[in-house]
């Protein structure tokens, strides 16, 4: 794999994969509509809005793969999702259809099943249940790629991102927290695994009671390594609702809303 795109460069995963990833593919293009800093060798930085579906079939010529992170990543005014979250994705899938990019991995969310229980567990076979209309727009995404998948044969990854981070901030992160390390981990199996159709992943570490049934993470060959501190896993697991809630949190309140 030689020129690997990177949509969302700028943001809290986008920077974790570009350190990782500098070095390991000849070519990393850095997309976001940011400035992205300096260039190093091997990378190339491009400033644009991937709702301009000319700019964006641009930045995905002659690549191998791309990877979607670009998006708002909570809920807002519909107009605004259905913009960043919608219309970019679409344009993302027909860019790299266009330009013959033979795999896009796909930056879900826990949020497409997060009106389940946190008693259940749940996993890619389940039908969704999205918390908010960002979720929603994370159903289509996924929608998109099976689509592309299956009547294009572009290889599409679906990863559905928990709780990012160093550490999981409260009880609701516990269950899905995913470290900088396993992030890292995922997105790469997800780029380099053989032989992939179409794949739900959901991106998760090796935590305690976790919602979510994985198969897909063994086809990838993702295997998580990076486990909660027990102490921290103990105070925060003390925090926890008693009963359990939604597996969405505070996405499923409904004053969790943006009004037109």
């Amino acid at each position: 794999m030689n020129v690997v795109v990177v949509t969302g460069a700028a943001g809290l995963i986008g920077s974790t994969l570009r350190e990782a990833w500098h070095g390991r593919f000849p070519l990393l293009r850095l997309v976001d509509t940011q400035d992205l800093g300096e260039e190093r060798e091997g990378e190339e930085t491009w400033v644009l809005d991937l709702a301009d579906f000319t700019a964006t079939r641009r930045a995905v010529e002659g690549a191998d793969a791309v990877v979607h992170l670009a998006a708002i990543p909570q809920e807002d005014q519909f107009e605004r999702l259905l913009e960043a979250n919608v219309g970019a994705t679409y344009n993302v899938f027909e860019a790299s259809r266009q330009a013959g990019v033979r795999r896009v991995v796909f930056a879900s969310t826990n949020h497409v099943t997060g009106f389940y229980a946190t008693s259940e567990r749940v996993g890619p076979d389940d039908p969704v249940r999205p918390d908010s209309l960002y979720g929603v727009t994370k159903v289509f995404g996924e929608a998109l790629g099976r689509l592309y998948a299956d009547k294009w044969g572009l290889e599409v990854v679906c990863l559905r991102i928990g709780a990012f981070g160093e550490r999981p901030g409260d009880a609701d992160a516990l269950p899905m927290w995913l470290s900088p390390g396993d992030g890292v981990r995922l997105f790469t199996r997800a780029l380099v695994a053989p032989e992939i159709g179409f794949l739900v992943v959901y991106g998760v570490s090796r935590v305690p009671d976790s919602w979510w049934k994985n198969p897909g993470a063994a086809v990838l060959g993702y295997e998580p390594v990076d486990d909660v501190d027990p102490e921290l896993r103990r105070a925060l697991a003390a925090e926890a609702e008693p009963g359990g809630g939604l597996q969405g949190g505070r996405f499923a309140a409904r004053e969790y809303w943006v009004e037109r």
